[in-house]
């Protein structure tokens, strides 16, 4: 399934336009083709979705799928990733709902929803279910073959998890295009996939075939293709994080491109876990990428730096010291665009 202008999307996203874990319905307002006709979260009924987000939409915030169906959705997306991975009793009797209703179920979640009995009697005839985080079938460990495509490959890795690796991707990708090359968006994650519609779901994949699954994919496209860019997951720094060497090894990248919250000092939700200077963690991603000699030097070529929390004055002050630190170019590509890091990939 591929979310496209001809769909008319519901997001269920109950708690996170403010809250922490509505990522992926966010990404999908900002870069998905569909038509979004109402995002529902009750805890922001009635508010400007514009004003709160800074995205240009006027589709309406309700406060149940009961609500959104008055504006004739087809499909329903879940676009909230809570804790656990599973939607509480109440947001999950809204899911059932919708598919009475007769909406498509886009589901992001680690939880599946394809293979529920309740649902299942309720699905009439041209309804899907789309669980997104399936393994994929034929996978084989990875070998380190994509080194001998003769494209380029980028992939954005991170200071932590959530600072905008996927954005950088997109806006990268796009700029690309603009310039009328031949480049392509490889997704790696579930807001990825409801996006460009094909990808792979890194984080349902185990760990021996995740390499295998990143290769299979880049060799998939990198012949027909000058310009390769892999959505980022996880950090080398998270604590948690197994995603970022397998996309490393399985990529065999042309370059690197570091994505950072300005001002962030610590992992999320890990005050223990510093993050190093940029300088540090970058010969970090590096000196992992070359495996000491084992693999082809690549370098980190530009930072991509999430400035979303802060005014624009306070926004290009912190641009121009971390290009200082790392003498590397810098901007906030969601803000100011990606072209002047697209230069430096091309050139």
């Amino acid at each position: 399934m591929r979310l496209t202008a001809d769909h008319r999307v519901a997001i269920l996203l109950h708690q996170g336009i403010r809250g922490p874990n509505g990522k992926t319905g966010l990404t999908l307002l900002r870069y998905g083709e569909a038509s979004v006709v109402a995002v529902i979260d009750q805890q922001c009924a009635g508010e400007s979705l514009s004003q709160l987000t800074g995205m240009v939409c006027n589709a309406p915030i309700v406060d149940s799928v009961a609500s959104a169906l008055a504006y004739q959705p087809d499909v329903l997306v879940i676009g909230i990733a809570p804790s656990g991975g599973a939607l509480p009793e109440a947001w999950w009797q809204e899911v059932k709902q919708a598919v009475a209703a007769g909406l498509s179920v886009v589901n992001g979640l680690h939880t599946p929803m394809a293979s529920d009995p309740e649902l299942q009697t309720l699905l009439k005839e041209g309804q899907v279910i789309w669980d997104i985080r399936q393994e994929p079938a034929g996978l084989g460990v990875g070998s380190g073959k994509a080194r001998s495509l003769p494209c380029r490959r980028v992939l954005t890795v991170g200071t932590d998890m959530s600072v905008g690796k996927m954005s950088a991707s997109l806006e990268l990708n796009q700029a690309a295009q603009r310039k009328g090359i031949r480049s392509k968006f490889l997704a790696t994650g579930q807001a990825g996939l409801m996006i460009s519609g094909e990808g792979i779901p890194l984080d349902a994949i185990r760990v021996d075939f995740a390499a295998g699954a990143v290769e299979q994919m880049v060799m998939r496209f990198g012949n027909d293709h000058d310009l390769l860019i892999v959505e980022g997951q996880g950090s080398l720094l998270h604590p948690s994080s197994t995603a970022t060497l397998p996309l490393i090894r399985g990529t065999q990248p042309t370059g690197l491109v570091l994505v950072h919250r300005a001002g962030q000092t610590h992992i999320r939700n890990h005050d223990h876990v510093p993050i190093p200077a940029l300088p540090e963690v970058i010969r970090l991603y590096e000196t992992v990428a070359s495996a000491g000699g084992a693999f082809a030097s690549v370098r980190v070529v530009a930072i991509a730096l999430n400035t979303g929390h802060l005014d624009a004055q306070a926004s290009q002050l912190a641009i121009d010291q971390t290009q200082a630190l790392t003498g590397l170019p810098c901007t906030d590509v969601v803000r100011f665009g990606a072209d002047s890091l697209l230069n430096v990939l091309i050139n």
